[in-house]
């Protein structure tokens, strides 16, 4: 995504740009995958879904949001979209809807910009999100019926979400005051570890293949790799809330890029 409004699909092998969509009128700060389907957010409050097949990419131009679209995330099974605003609102989409659809659900809890989308990889319909400073919540969802299960306050913003795909666990990525990584047991949200090391907040987070490291960019421009998610059989004890330990293998930061 661009701060033109395009979105560009490139060969990163090549490292050549293979197509250019335009749709949006605004920056693009959202972008996600659904098989040939790619789901854009932008500034000017719309989310344009691009069949990246054909050459009138534009199927989908999705209508709900009333300022700019900050996150975007397909559930696992590709059938519903979440979107994430900074009017606070959390929108739940259908695959099938049209440019006049309107979403499933409009979830107007948070109270603050719904960046953090994470789909649970073990439970199908839970979604969790995170919201901004003057909310500072992680709230679970069941997208089926639209009903809120729990929400946790964290004491600080919050920027990305990333679900342990082994155990039933949760990372979340933080902004003001301390900007760290937090690492919660699901469902009763006991903290298990927190992760220092960034100097600005933690906007960004993924998983490597293996499910194992976990990579967060910040605002302090640099790129840190965790050992965070232990692969099965790798992890012998159990951890309980009880006892608060981790191992400080599996959760050491192993280095990170400037």
């Amino acid at each position: 995504g661009t701060s033109t409004g395009a979105t560009q699909l490139w060969d990163v092998q090549a490292a050549k740009k293979l197509r250019s969509m335009d749709g949006h009128t605004e920056r693009v700060g959202a972008l996600c995958w659904n098989r040939h389907i790619l789901s854009s957010g932008g500034r000017d409050t719309n989310i344009v879904n691009h069949d990246v097949r054909i050459a009138n990419h534009n199927v989908a131009t999705l209508r709900s949001h009333t300022q700019e679209v900050c996150g975007l995330s397909w559930s696992r099974d590709g059938d519903t979209l979440a979107s994430g605003g900074n009017d606070n609102k959390l929108c739940l989409w259908d695959v099938a809807a049209s440019s006049s659809a309107s979403p499933r659900f409009e979830l107007t809890d948070h109270q603050a910009a719904v960046k953090a989308l994470a789909w649970s990889p073990h439970e199908r319909n839970l979604l969790a999100t995170g919201a901004g400073t003057a909310d500072r919540t992680i709230k679970f969802w069941n997208t089926q019926t639209g009903s809120l299960l729990n929400s946790i306050d964290t004491g600080s913003q919050v920027c990305a979400l990333q679900w342990n795909p082994h155990e039933k666990e949760i990372l979340s990525s933080h902004g003001f005051a301390r900007n760290q990584l937090c690492l919660w047991k699901y469902p009763s949200m006991a903290k298990v570890k927190e992760l220092d090391g960034h100097a600005a907040r933690v906007l960004h987070m993924a998983c490597s293949p293996d499910g194992s490291t976990v990579v967060s960019a910040a605002a302090d421009e640099t790129l840190r790799f965790w050992n965070v998610f232990a692969p099965p059989g790798k992890s012998t004890r159990k951890r309980g809330a009880s006892d608060g330990h981790v191992p400080s293998a599996k959760l050491s930061r192993t280095m990170h890029i400037r």
